[in-house]
């Protein structure tokens, strides 16, 4: 048995709750260690079954939109860009906590698993899960887009006020604004999805870096901030917020969303979360090379390094 060192206690009510150093130590774990967590993950999503796919795909989807309307509501109020973005990780974390899936999260783990050939995973499968977790995610965001339109215009029968107005100019802006510049304006999304799904998957890895809630929360929660602040491109969080801008009145069609936002959105959040995330660490933590040592070299009697 280990001999437990307390280090600490909290009092709550009439019992003293204590931890141990070991415990605390524990809660960190190695890049190496997570690194196949990440592989484990992305075998897991290839075999789940296609009921389990889209239900947890739907909730991710609904959850992180109603995330985005609340992150919304909160800007619009207090006229605070960074305080929407500190608000807006709560549904990240809620949707990470409770094991459901984001394509952004799938683009980067599933692609693990072929890389490191586990058995029966395909790029069929692959396509089949990331087809699956698409359709889930968007009639999720749909879903509450609907709802978000419908308690704010009274079922259709008012404006919306204020947080219509500024959803339909979120709209254009991000549509229509990016088409006056042409191919540039696409990759300008295209980047700006790279860098998105960098952030959002540093914060999926960056939850599996500890086994204690706190820590996953905190792991979670910087980066996401990050890329809700500096206003880069989540394809989900999309999904919600250009049919809610359509509802409310925004001038841009559905064709201008899917070309001048959706699409391209896609693909960088695609690169950016392999390219940036999963990539880089599977071949460093997982596949590393052997350590560069110096040559030992006989001198008479003795080995010298």
């Amino acid at each position: 048995m280990v001999e437990e060192r307390k280090v600490g206690c909290f009092y709550l009510g009439h019992t003293f709750l204590s931890y141990s150093a070991e415990n605390v130590i524990m809660a960190y774990i190695e890049p190496s260690e997570f690194a196949i967590r990440m592989v484990d993950a992305g075998e897991q999503k290839i075999f789940m079954s296609t009921k389990d796919t889209l239900v947890r795909a739907f909730m991710a989807g609904a959850i992180l939109a109603l995330a985005a309307f609340f992150a919304v509501t909160v800007i619009v109020q207090t006229g605070s860009p960074l305080s929407g973005a500190m608000l807006f990780p709560v549904g990240f974390i809620m949707l990470y906590l409770l094991k459901f899936d984001l394509l952004t999260g799938v683009f980067t783990l599933v692609p693990l698993a072929l890389l490191d050939k586990r058995h029966g995973c395909t790029p069929r499968r692959l396509m089949r899960n990331w087809g699956l977790v698409f359709v889930g995610n968007f009639a999720g965001a749909l879903t509450v887009a609907f709802f978000a339109s419908f308690i704010l215009t009274y079922g259709y029968n008012t404006d919306g006020g204020e947080l219509a107005a500024k959803a339909g100019s979120i709209g254009e802006a991000r549509t229509l604004g990016y088409q006056e510049h042409g191919v540039a304006g696409w990759f300008t999304i295209f980047i700006r999805g790279m860098l998105c799904n960098w952030m959002v998957c540093m914060g999926v890895v960056g939850a599996m870096i500890s086994s204690s809630a706190t820590g996953k929360i905190v792991a979670m929660w910087m980066p996401v901030m990050v890329f809700f602040f500096m206003g880069f491109e989540h394809s989900i969080v999309n999904m919600f917020l250009f049919p809610f801008s359509m509802i409310m009145g925004g001038q841009f069609t559905i064709m201008d969303y899917l070309v001048w936002n959706e699409i391209p959105t896609v693909l960088g959040n695609l690169f950016g979360g392999l390219l940036l995330v999963g990539l880089p660490i599977y071949w460093t933590h997982v596949r590393t090379n052997p350590e560069r040592r110096a040559p030992r070299v006989a001198t008479g009697s003795r080995l010298v390094s």
